[in-house]
């Protein structure tokens, strides 16, 4: 995987150059396969700008918590490189402080905050790093990211008025 990901950033980096030399963290989304290419691929299409993680994770992994301008590369399940984003903005708050916006944000299911809990909790209590798991209280890293590579994929706007009502003098 790492001649993959080498020669993904630097053909990155071939059309961007004012991405970072360095080749960035690697990673996908969810716990499984469906997770990492369902929520791949909620990214690519513009739904998805948010993802949230256990603090408690970051604790127990040793690893360190995202910061405004990071950028990462986004695997799929099979590890190759799909995606290129930058964290945009980031804040650690209660799991039961997380806000509807940042459930929007995230893009899946109904994009509800009662799906997002529901869907989170879950998550937490059969995937979490670190032994405590899932608590209300729990504090979660609230990301916020911007999709630099693929440019997003975009829905045609709608008109922007609606089309004229028929004639009803007009002859058919």
């Amino acid at each position: 995987m790492t001649s993959t990901l080498d020669d993904f950033w630097r053909d990155r980096r071939g059309e961007r150059p004012e991405l970072p030399s360095a080749l960035p963290e690697a990673w996908s989304f969810g716990a499984t396969p469906v997770q990492a290419d369902d929520l791949l691929d909620l990214v690519l299409r513009g739904v998805k700008d948010g993802t949230a993680s256990s603090f408690w994770d970051y604790e127990a992994s040793g690893d360190r918590v995202p910061a405004v301008g990071d950028i990462g590369i986004v695997t799929d399940s099979t590890g190759a490189p799909r995606a290129v984003v930058e964290t945009t903005s980031v804040r650690i708050v209660p799991f039961d402080e997380v806000d509807a916006d940042h459930a929007r944000a995230e893009g899946e299911g109904d994009r509800t905050l009662a799906h997002w809990r529901r869907v989170h909790e879950a998550y937490w209590r059969a995937h979490s790093e670190d032994p405590r798991g899932f608590d209300p209280r729990m504090p979660v890293v609230c990301e916020r990211f911007r999709l630099v590579w693929p440019a997003p994929a975009t829905t045609p706007p709608a008109p922007a008025t609606a089309p004229p009502a028929p004639d009803p003098t007009a002859v058919a």
